[in-house]
């Protein structure tokens, strides 16, 4: 079988990166050949004799948004030439301007839309905290409503849209998506590089013998919500905070010192080695408002910590109550305070709930996560 799968990048640097790059690997485990459409690729994966990268190359083009359109132009135009050397296209989201086989989907742009147009008032955390501007605003606004447009077409052209979690199945369905053409499979991790340890808090500057939570995301945006965690923690004094993620043009770090937080909240800027951060921390806490899956939290399981997320998280619902918890409001800055309080008055509840949390994880390896795939790609195959 001869595969084609779209994607900006193939590496294990980030999400959709990580799940194309596991999807290739098993592919040519099985023997098929793979091409892929993208602008970056792991340089391992354009060492073996079965892939054939195309590079699409956008750098240099002004904003995301052109950058987009010039990929989806260029994709399209060599589909439209070589589809007959294809058995199978795989897409993600309106990646493409041509027409997919399976369609994968790891952000539903049209439910992010109604989501923050409820958060979005002129007196909301979420209209205080964005140090970008109107004009800022305005242009996500048109980046977000032009992808919701471009993907329902993109989903309907497709045989199968894969969901990333039952949450983004939801908010396929609510836009028009048939349930009959959705299957759900979900994102995996790396049971190696994250697993459970102990490392010294001192290589990161942490403070010891206290509890200590991670957050970790863009804190440059209102979409993870570390507004709320910032207010809820004041109500922990016991409680200390690591925070991962790029600190420039983030207003966390001024909201944390009005809060007379600059004590217990520790900005570590953009991490590399999460995996052995996660060593160091009691429990990670990420109320994210919209987060069709949250390879993070997933992360964080098979490392052994308890989970505090939010019922608007995908990856929430791999979280029993045994191994975490679900908010349902992320917004609750009450209701937070408590779980907070909770994980971090109780080091024996920590120690059960990371156990079960682990055991959770372990269900979910990238291996299985990709078998998925191909297996799916074999049944398209045999039905044409």
């Amino acid at each position: 079988m001869k595969v084609c799968i779209v994607t900006h990048s193939v590496v294990k640097g980030n999400g959709q990166g990580r799940v194309n790059y596991e999807v290739t690997k098993e592919a040519i485990r099985r023997g098929y050949h793979v091409t892929l459409l993208a602008s970056q690729v792991a340089s391992e994966l354009q060492e073996s004799s079965q892939v054939r990268w195309v590079c699409i190359p956008v750098k240099g083009w002004p904003t995301e948004f052109v950058r987009n359109m010039i990929f989806s132009w260029r994709t399209a135009n060599w589909l439209r030439q070589h589809r007959s050397e294809i058995d199978l296209v795989k897409a993600n989201g309106a990646i493409t301007m041509a027409p997919a086989d399976v369609n994968a989907v790891h952000f539903v742009h049209s439910s992010w839309l109604k989501f923050s147009a409820k958060g979005a008032t002129p007196d909301s955390d979420w209209t205080v905290l964005n140090p970008r501007g109107v004009l800022y605003d305005f242009y996500q606004w048109l980046y977000t409503d032009a992808n919701a447009r471009w993907e329902k077409k993109a989903f309907h052209q497709a045989q199968v849209v894969v969901a990333v979690s039952d949450k983004v199945a939801k908010d396929l369905i609510e836009i028009g998506v048939p349930p009959e053409s959705l299957q759900v499979i979900v994102n995996g991790v790396d049971l190696q590089e994250f697993s459970p340890g102990i490392s010294d808090r001192q290589k990161w500057g942490l403070p010891q013998e206290v509890p200590l939570a991670l957050f970790a995301g863009d804190i440059r945006i209102p979409r993870k919500n570390l507004d709320t965690v910032l207010h809820a923690l004041v109500k922990v004094p016991q409680l200390h905070l690591a925070v991962a993620g790029i600190t420039e043009g983030s207003p966390y770090l001024q909201l944390s010192a009005s809060l007379g937080l600059s004590d217990r909240v520790h900005f570590l800027g953009l991490r590399h080695d999460v995996p052995e951060l996660m060593k160091v921390v009691d429990f990670l806490v990420f109320p994210s408002r919209y987060e069709p899956f949250g390879l993070v939290v997933i992360e964080a399981m098979a490392c052994g910590l308890p989970v505090i997320t939010a019922s608007t998280t995908g990856a929430a619902e791999l979280i029993t109550p045994e191994a975490g918890i679900v908010l349902p409001d992320p917004d609750d800055t009450e209701a937070l305070a408590q779980a907070l309080l909770l994980l971090a008055s109780d080091r024996n509840l920590r120690s059960q709930m990371g156990k079960a949390a682990r055991a959770i994880a372990e269900q979910h390896s990238w291996d299985r996560m990709a078998k998925s795939y191909v297996d799916l790609f074999e049944q398209l195959k045999k039905s044409v």
